[in-house]
C-alpha cells in the first residue's frame, strides 16, 4: 500500500492528474488499473488525487500498461523522483498544520496570486514585528513563544518567492480596516506601511485599498486567495481560511464567482497610485 503523508507537493498533484489522463486515454477503469498492481481500486484513486506519494515501481507498471514508451516512462519516473522530494516548508512540520502545508505548496507554484484581505496585511508582505504581533494575538494561548518564532521564520521564508527570478504576479485588495486597526503599536504599523510601499515598487506586485468611503463591496464576507498556475493540469484554485482550518475550491462555478468578486473589488478600490498616496498619508499620521 502507498504511504500517506501530510500534504502533497504541487508536483505530485500534477503527476497524479497526468496518470489519470493516461489511464483514461488507454481506456482503462480504475479497477482494471488496480489489477495491474494487485491493489484495491481506492489505491489508484489516491495516487491520481495525490493523497499518497507515488511509488516508482507502481508508476513504471502503470505507465507500461497505459502504452507509454520506454523514454516516456523514464521521463515520468524522473519527474516523480523530483516531485517526491520534501518541500522546503516541511522543515517546519512541527508547527505547520496539514491544511496549510498545501497552501504553501500552491503558493510556491502559482503564476498568479490574487487575494482579498479584510483584517490583516497579507502574509507575503508582513514585516517580522507585524507578523509576530498577529501571531501572538491569534494564538489564543495555544502557541508557545518558541512556536511563534518558528511561524514568523516560515512567513519570512515564504516571502522570498516575490523576488525570485520566476516570481508570481501578486495582486492584493485590502480593506482600509487593515491599516486603521493598530497591530503591535505605532512603530510596528509605520514600518509595516513602509514595507507595503517598498513592495509596490516590485514589478510583479499590485496593491489596492478598499476605502471606507466607497461603501459596501462584494468581498465583504471574508478573506480568500485565488491561485492560477502555468501548468494545464492544475485548474485555478481558491483558498478560504477559517479559525481552525481551511477549504480549497477548484470547481469552475465556485472559482468563477470568486474571480468575479476580485475583479469587481479591484474596479471599486483605490488605484495603485491612489493607494500609494493613502499609505504615505497614513504613515505621516503615526
Amino acid at each position: 500500500m502507498s504511504e500517506p503523508r501530510s500534504a502533497p507537493t504541487v508536483g505530485q498533484v500534477v503527476l497524479g492528474r497526468r496518470l489519470q489522463d493516461l489511464r483514461e486515454k488507454a481506456g482503462l477503469k480504475r479497477d482494471e488499473a488496480a489489477k495491474v498492481l494487485r491493489v484495491a481500486p481506492a489505491t489508484i484513486r489516491r495516487m491520481e488525487t495525490a493523497e499518497v506519494a507515488l511509488k516508482i515501481p507502481y508508476v513504471q507498471l502503470l505507465l507500461k500498461e497505459y502504452g507509454a514508451t520506454e523514454a516516456e516512462v523514464e521521463a515520468f519516473v524522473s519527474l516523480t523522483e523530483e516531485a517526491n522530494q520534501p518541500g522546503w516548508w516541511q522543515r517546519f512540520h512541527d508547527i505547520l498544520p496539514d491544511w496549510f502545508s498545501m497552501y504553501v505548496s500552491l503558493e510556491g507554484a502559482a503564476a498568479l496570486i490574487r487575494t482579498y484581505e479584510p483584517h490583516f496585511v497579507p502574509g507575503l508582505l508582513q514585516t517580522e514585528d507585524y507578523a509576530r504581533a498577529v501571531l501572538r494575538n491569534g494564538a489564543v494561548g495555544q502557541t508557545t513563544p518558541e512556536a511563534i518564532e518558528r511561524h514568523v521564520a516560515l512567513r519570512m521564508e515564504r516571502q522570498e518567492l516575490l523576488t525570485r527570478s520566476d516570481a508570481p504576479r501578486f495582486w492584493a485588495v485590502m480593506d482600509e480596516t487593515v491599516l486603521r486597526r493598530s497591530v503591535g503599536g505605532p512603530d510596528v504599523m509605520r514600518d509595516q506601511i513602509t514595507r507595503l510601499l517598498e513592495a509596490m515598487e516590485l514589478p510583479n506586485v499590485t496593491l489596492q485599498i478598499a476605502e471606507f468611503a466607497t461603501g459596501h463591496h462584494p468581498g465583504t464576507y471574508g478573506p480568500f486567495v485565488l491561485f492560477r498556475f502555468a501548468v494545464p493540469e492544475l485548474p485555478d484554485m481558491v483558498y478560504s481560511e477559517y479559525l481552525t482550518g481551511a477549504v480549497y475550491l477548484d470547481r469552475r462555478p465556485e472559482v468563477a464567482s470568486h474571480l468575479e468578486v476580485l475583479d469587481r473589488m479591484a474596479a471599486q478600490a483605490a488605484t495603485a497610485q491612489r493607494t500609494r498616496e493613502i499609505l504615505r498619508d497614513l504613515r505621516k499620521e503615526l
